[in-house]
C-alpha cells in the first residue's frame, strides 16, 4: 500500500508543478517596467528648472498606478495611470495630466505636464 501511495503523491505533486509553472503570463502584467532608468531628465516649474543629462528615474508600481522618483532634486511624478499598447509597452492614460509617458522593459519617455509643472525624461536601463 506504501508504494501504491507514494506513486500517487509523486503524480500529484508533479501536476501541480506543471500547472503552477504556466508560461501564460503576459511581461506586460508583470513588473518588468518597475526598476531603475538613466539618461537625460528635466523638470520645469515657476520655480526651478532643472536638466541633468546622467540622472536617473526610479518607477515603482502600485496596483495600477506608476510612481516616477527622479534624481537631482527633481519633485517625484506620482499616481500616473497607464494602459497597454502592446504586449510589452505601457502608455499613460487619464486626466492626472497631460502629455505622454511610454515605458517598456528597455526604455521609459516623458513628456509630461501637471498642475504647471513639467517632468522630461529620455532614459534606458
Amino acid at each position: 500500500m506504501k508504494p501504491i501511495l507514494s506513486v500517487i503523491g509523486v503524480l500529484l505533486l508533479s501536476a501541480i508543478l506543471f500547472v503552477s509553472c504556466s508560461k501564460d503570463t503576459d511581461p506586460a502584467d508583470t513588473d518588468i517596467f518597475a526598476g531603475t532608468f538613466r539618461g537625460k531628465i528635466g523638470y520645469v516649474d515657476s520655480e526651478k528648472n532643472i536638466s541633468q543629462d546622467n540622472g536617473s528615474v526610479f518607477v515603482t508600481k502600485i496596483g495600477t498606478r506608476y510612481d516616477f522618483r527622479f534624481s537631482d532634486g527633481i519633485p517625484d511624478l506620482t499616481g500616473v495611470q497607464f494602459e497597454k499598447k502592446d504586449d510589452n509597452t505601457m502608455t499613460s492614460v487619464g486626466s492626472s495630466g497631460t502629455g505622454l509617458i511610454t515605458i517598456n522593459k528597455d526604455k521609459l519617455i516623458i513628456g509630461f505636464a501637471r498642475d504647471g509643472r513639467s517632468w522630461t525624461a529620455d532614459c534606458g536601463r
